[in-house]
């Protein structure tokens, strides 16, 4: 349906920076224009894409990868957003001994095929991606079109965002855009000593995870506008999304 780029590794460079939560809303905000997104967990450390679903996960991702008997339909959960298109999210919810078996190297190709399989099935997907640590988040980065670093907006992520890119350099991979994440107000380049930032992001008013995504129909505001702006970053394209008063782009730095 679309020309642009289909899938994104949205990474996390060091823990805390507010991947997860910026993925969750990242594809709300790309539901918002109609399209169908799907997100997949692959931060297995912390299996914080879990949280924001609302009632049993039956089958996640490592079942996914690890039970011939599960197929991706029954893997995927519907995130149940007021938006036109559809959020379904792959999350990760298992027991030690289930993550081990799931991050071997066989695995892990299952999962860079599953990735590249689902953007047949979805306009667009999404993977939360911890640190480029293990075979998971190796396979996330090099499955997907492009690799969004998500870096908190301050010295302690323009520290850790070199080294990140030195190791994604170390398997051929390269960042596609930086997002600078709960910037302090007004979110500008200017107010984020991340001056390689492609995109900055204002901390959400809405904290709590029980209370997100925010940006649903009709969200509007810094957050909402900011999220937007780095969706149509990530992806390259454009959203036909309404934000009255204020436009929907921020400036970019390219």
């Amino acid at each position: 349906m679309f020309e642009q780029d289909r899938s994104a590794a949205v990474m996390g460079v060091t823990g805390g920076a507010g991947a997860t939560r910026l993925t969750v809303e990242l594809a709300t905000t790309l539901a918002r224009d109609g399209r169908d997104v799907a997100v997949f967990d692959a931060a297995f450390a912390t299996q914080g894409l879990s949280q924001y679903v609302h009632g049993r996960i039956d089958a996640d991702l490592t079942r996914l990868l690890t039970d011939e008997a599960v197929t991706p339909e029954g893997a995927m959960v519907d995130l149940q957003v007021d938006t036109s298109g559809d959020v379904s999210v792959c999350p990760t919810h298992a027991p030690f001994e289930r993550l081990a078996r799931a991050k071997s190297g066989e695995e892990a190709e299952r999962f860079g095929q599953e990735l590249r399989d689902a953007t047949v099935a979805y306009d667009h997907v999404l993977v939360d991606t911890p640190p480029v640590a293990d075979n998971p988040s190796i396979a996330a980065v090099s499955a997907t079109d492009t690799v969004a670093c998500v870096v908190p907006s301050s010295k302690r992520g323009v520290d850790t965002l070199a080294r990140t890119r030195d190791r994604l350099a170390d398997l051929g991979v390269e960042p596609h855009r930086v997002v600078a994440n709960r910037a302090a107000a007004p979110a500008t380049r200017d107010s984020t000593p991340v001056e390689s930032a492609d995109v900055t992001v204002p901390e959400s008013d809405v904290r709590g995870v029980t209370d997100a995504p925010v940006c649903v129909e009709d969200a509007t505001g810094p957050f909402a506008r900011s999220v937007a702006t780095a969706a149509e970053a990530v992806f390259e394209t454009e959203l036909d999304v309404e934000f009255p008063r204020e436009g929907l782009r921020t400036r970019l730095s390219f």
